[in-house]
């Protein structure tokens, strides 16, 4: 078997099967799909349950967040790599045979991951993108520019997931975990986990220019979920501080902080909450203010763009929105067609 994909699943009915049916249309045959049933409450896995290719195998296990889902996908994966994908996104029928070639050819590369191409709640392609640095990748990337923009875009080899691995005895017997389970840090355990296999271990991460993965933009319950991922994200610094050097923790504390907080009004404007836009921006620069010094436009167009949405009236921003979109989609396409 040469990849395993894990899709954890928890209350998704209205995507999951296009999710798995994404998963079956690649072009690249030789993978075995883990779902991971987290006690849906709903017909999530009804659903999963109509699909009956053999490669298939569903896994029940009670809630326990999708750090942990993913921890039971790993340990009953028999493949060399292991890919994940959110329930609700939707993967490119190459991505699979695009991120294998690219980790065959690159035998230091750890993590192979893509770009995104954002999607909205009905699937429909909103024509922009999640462009990212794709190498020499640094912890501070990580903790700053986020390259492994969201949870379905990475494929990794086991041995690197082994390499980061530690035990654990949090529901009754000892196992090997990998994302770490502390409830606390959804949604940031992805970059928690990241951040440790460039902390320590010897494997690059490394992507490729495509965007392979759709990223599904969901605006149900926002300004409590922009909240919880502040919150999740003091909580990875903490833990931060078990595996990087202490002398620098303080400074890169603070600038990976501004940066949060600065994606964060990012989020929040593309959610139309111009209030909470503005209140994040100017957290970030009074956080770290050289963030408008090292990237002055990503900055200021983030500002502007926090009070156009709470001063301008909302068919006026949504006219002017609408055609700045149009001008960065036009110009990332031509960035990942340079980049290919």
């Amino acid at each position: 078997m040469k990849i395993s994909v894990i899709i954890p699943v928890y209350k998704v009915e209205k995507y999951i099967a296009a999710t798995v049916q994404s998963v079956l249309a690649q072009t690249y045959k030789n993978f075995e799909l883990l779902i991971i049933d987290d006690g849906s409450p709903d017909k999530s896995i009804e659903i999963c349950q109509q699909f009956t290719d053999n490669r298939i195998r569903i896994i029940s296990q009670e809630n326990r967040g999708v750090a942990a889902a993913r921890n039971t996908g790993i340990r009953h994966a028999q493949g060399e790599y292991l890919a994940f994908l959110d329930a609700d996104d939707l993967w490119a029928p190459e991505k699979l045979a695009k991120h294998i070639e690219h980790l065959e050819n690159s035998p230091a590369v750890g993590v192979s991951f893509c770009r995104s191409a954002f999607i909205d709640e009905l699937g429909e392609p909103l024509g922009i993108y999640q462009i990212t640095k794709l190498k020499e990748i640094t912890p501070l990337d990580l903790l700053c520019r986020t390259p492994i923009g969201n949870g379905s875009v990475p494929v990794i080899r086991r041995e690197t997931l082994e390499d980061i691995a530690f035990q654990d005895n949090l529901y009754g017997a000892v196992e090997n975990f990998y994302f770490d389970d502390d409830r606390q840090l959804h949604p940031s355990e992805d970059v928690e986990c990241w951040l440790r296999i460039a902390m320590k271990t010897k494997w690059l991460i490394e992507g490729i220019p495509e965007p392979l993965t759709l990223y599904r933009v969901n605006s149900q319950g926002f300004s409590a979920q922009l909240m919880k991922k502040l919150k999740s994200w003091e909580r990875m610094l903490e833990k931060a501080h078990a595996y990087v050097p202490s002398k620098s923790m303080p400074e890169l504390e603070k600038i990976a902080m501004a940066y949060q907080l600065r994606h964060l009004a990012r989020r929040a404007v593309t959610l139309k909450d111009g209030t909470t836009a503005i209140e994040f921006t100017h957290r970030a620069l009074s956080t770290y203010w050289g963030i408008l010094l090292e990237e002055p436009r990503r900055t200021l167009i983030t500002l502007a763009a926090a009070y156009f949405l709470w001063l301008m009236p909302r068919s006026l921003y949504h006219q002017i929105e609408s055609m700045a979109l149009k001008i960065v989609g036009s110009a990332q396409r031509r960035r990942i067609q340079s980049n290919s």
